[in-house]
């Protein structure tokens, strides 16, 4: 980030006049100066003046300062690549067309330098965001990224440089000395390094909070634990691909996780010049400095010409996606190409990124031509695809994944985090055991994951986790505890989860300038049985972000819980007219309206928020109840056997169409969806005797009295 002046800007502001995804934008100098035309957040066309430049290559953006101390970056950045590579034009960020008052807009929140980038760009960032005005006084120690954003403070540092104070080298610094390259050592039999020394640490613990997508715990302190200031996302779907690999831009962190690399000691100077962040080596000579070329960068491993690019490490091992338009960005899980998976789990792998003409087949016939049959297909990849999507018998995968210390801990977070969804709650087992895992992510997920089991359960596991030496823990433990009141645990945990809120507070406190920040104080609010503060937060959520569709959902529950039934649907209708497409709105308008007795106009919401979503099964089943309810029970079986085609785990959806068949004399057809709802947990002893009894009413054994189908 610099100061926009003749030698900083690269884009063309000779007059240029681009059209980009119907937005207009005219980039001009005025006394020497950039500025920009452009339509503002009130939709009029005005004239802005750039600020600062963001980035150099291979793309620029440029700010402009909006009221209220905002600092907006444009959508239209300029691709500094040379011509030769596509370069030297203006490009637009978004892929659609946006309207002022759309987070995407370049005027939305989405673009707020503030909030969405200053914290990794600048050196001793204070955002000082201002709820009541919702307003920007934002400061910062240096206007890009300097010695300090890395080793902290380094005031006593220049002082001893300067022979002032002779013993100050490194107090307060966090000094951190990069990878020695002696510190690995070949191994002729296998052709790889290994580490001759265990690898410090701190190096990625200072790398992660700005290569990483995470949410923001504490305030970030230079050496500091990462997971003491950061929650990272898990391998999360939208984010990544089922497999592990990015998918969204999630910023390295989470992928070198997943690696044999990290495993094996590799950290980020080990490839990386920290200072100026060039690679150590060029092309497959980098890779040569931990991996035989004699044994590697061969013809007979790589089975490609020698300096093609499919001769490359990177092209096997580093597959790169392509963001912002024109940034191309490696996946740092180093894995192999699996064309297997690509037929399993429809993930990419490297082999399409070159041989675009050629099917998945191909690739994985030449993978076993060179290499031959794979003796394991498996990978962790389908247990968190199962649980993904519900599939039957996705649960135990999980919980292998869980058990197995070989498998990444941010897989084994993960298959946690998973065991919540659609194939139903997580056991006290599994929590325990992801509660005493050695691995912090694991911990977190557990915490995470135990609302799914009943209060007094989830206290005696919880409460020892409040003195985890790892704050995201403590604080994910604290808030699962929340709403389980004081005088149900024994008064010695009052104090250590009185400071387990009191952190997560201070957590959601970085954040205020975000609505989901709002959102959580007013859960926790909430769980607290503070209607009032729960009120406040939801409404601070919806002036800062009226975008936000759970802020309207939630005033929309609170007003219920206080009998305001009118209130809350004011709450609902002003949230559908910024987002009408919001599948949650017109589902929780369709609940209201049930309960006052609309039933048409309920079952019209209803469906619809499930036409909205089609790959949220849960909606589709509340639809079909409506439809039953109606008296449209073949339009609601129609429904639900669709629904089932397409999420052939959902439990829910199967205890539907089981009753639904029992309650229309179907017995047999009872009988075959009982059979597949036992398929998801074969366990379940109210599923076992919910079977025998269909099977024994089929029979003409004996009608017997109808079970309640449930988990013991």
């Amino acid at each position: 980030m610099e100061v926009a002046t003749a030698e900083t800007v690269l884009g063309d502001f000779s007059g240029a006049r681009v059209e980009l995804e119907g937005e207009s934008w005219r980039f001009f100098r005025r006394d020497g100066r950039p500025w920009v035309e452009a339509t503002g957040p009130d939709g009029r066309r005005a004239e802005y003046e750039i600020r600062y430049t963001f980035g150099v290559r291979p793309l620029q953006q440029y700010l402009v300062e909006l009221p209220g101390g905002r600092l907006q970056a444009l959508t239209a950045a300029w691709d500094s690549r040379p011509r030769a590579a596509g370069g030297q034009r203006w490009f637009s960020l978004n892929t659609e067309e946006t309207k002022p008052g759309d987070p995407l807009h370049w005027t939305g929140d989405a673009f707020t330098w503030n909030r969405m980038c200053a914290d990794c760009h600048s050196t001793g960032l204070e955002r000082n965001f201002a709820v009541a005005t919702d307003s920007y006084d934002t400061r910062w120690v240096e206007i890009d990224v300097g010695c300090e954003a890395c080793h902290g403070p380094g005031a006593d540092h220049v002082a001893w440089a300067e022979g002032r104070l002779p013993d100050a080298k490194n107090r307060g610094l966090a000094a951190l000395l990069p990878a020695r390259h002696d510190d690995w050592v070949m191994n002729a039999a296998t052709g790889i390094a290994a580490r001759s020394a265990p690898p410090d640490r701190r190096e990625l613990e200072v790398c992660a909070p700005c290569h990483s997508r995470r949410s923001l715990v504490a305030p970030a302190v230079p050496g500091g634990h990462f997971l003491d200031a950061f929650r990272p996302s898990l391998l999360e779907e939208g984010l990544y691909y089922s497999d592990g690999q990015m998918l969204d831009e999630v910023y390295i962190y989470g992928s070198f996780l997943q690696s044999k690399m990290y495993r094996a000691g590799v950290t980020c100077s080990d490839c990386h010049d920290p200072h100026g962040l060039e690679l150590l080596a060029s092309g497959n000579a980098l890779c040569a400095r931990c991996h035989l070329p004699a044994r590697f960068d061969v013809p007979a491993h790589t089975h490609h010409a020698a300096g093609s690019k499919g001769a490359a490490c990177i092209g096997c091992h580093l597959r790169a996606v392509t963001y912002m338009g024109v940034d191309a960005r490696h996946d740092h899980s180093f894995r192999v190409p699996r064309p297997d998976l690509t037929l399993d789990l429809g993930v990419p792998n490297a082999c399409g990124d070159c041989h675009r003409d050629r099917p998945a087949t191909w690739a994985l016939a030449k993978v076993e031509e060179w290499f031959g049959p794979r003796k394991d297909r498996g990978h962790f990849g389908k247990a968190l695809d199962a649980g993904r999507h519900g599939l039957p018998g996705a649960r135990e995968p999980l919980v292998d994944l869980l058990r197995n210390r070989e498998v990444p801990g941010i897989v084994r977070a993960t298959a946690v985090s998973l065991l919540g969804g659609p194939s139903g709650p997580p056991s006290r087992e599994v929590i325990a055991s992801a509660l005493a895992d050695e691995d912090p992510l694991v911990r977190m997920a557990g915490a995470e994951a135990s609302a799914g089991i009943v209060a007094d359960q989830r206290a005696s596991l919880l409460v020892p986790v409040l003195d985890d030496p790892v704050r995201s823990v403590r604080v994910a433990a604290g808030l699962a505890l929340a709403d389980i009141p004081a005088s149900a645990v024994d008064a010695s945990t009052h104090a250590p989860l009185a400071r387990a809120l009191a952190e997560y507070r201070d957590a959601q406190a970085q954040s205020l300038d975000q609505p989901q920040a709002h959102v959580n104080l007013g859960l926790l609010a909430l769980a607290e049985r503070d209607l009032d503060g729960a009120e406040k937060a939801y409404r601070d959520a919806i002036r800062i972000g009226p975008y936000f569709v759970p802020a309207h959902v939630n005033l929309a529950d609170l007003m219920r819980l206080r009998g305001d039934e009118e209130g809350g649907e004011k709450a609902l209708r002003a949230g559908l007219a910024t987002a009408p497409r919001s599948a949650d709105l017109h589902h929780a308008l369709g609940l209201l309206l049930v309960r006052r007795r609309e039933y048409a106009d309920a079952t019209a919401e209803l469906g619809r928020a499930a036409e909205l979503a089609p790959d949220r099964p849960h909606l589709a089943y509340v639809y079909a109840v409506a439809l039953h309810s109606a008296g449209k029970t073949a339009d609601a079986t129609a429904t639900l056997e669709r629904t089932h085609r397409a999420h052939p785990g959902d439990r829910e959806v199967l205890i539907a169409l089981t009753t639904m068949a029992r309650d229309r004399g179907n017995a047999a057809a009872a009988v075959a969806w009982s059979r597949q709802l036992l398929s998801l947990d074969p366990s379940d002893q109210g599923v076992q005797a919910l079977v025998a009894e269909l099977e024994r009413q089929a029979s003409g054994e004996g009608a017997g009295e109808n079970r309640a189908v449930g988990r013991n």
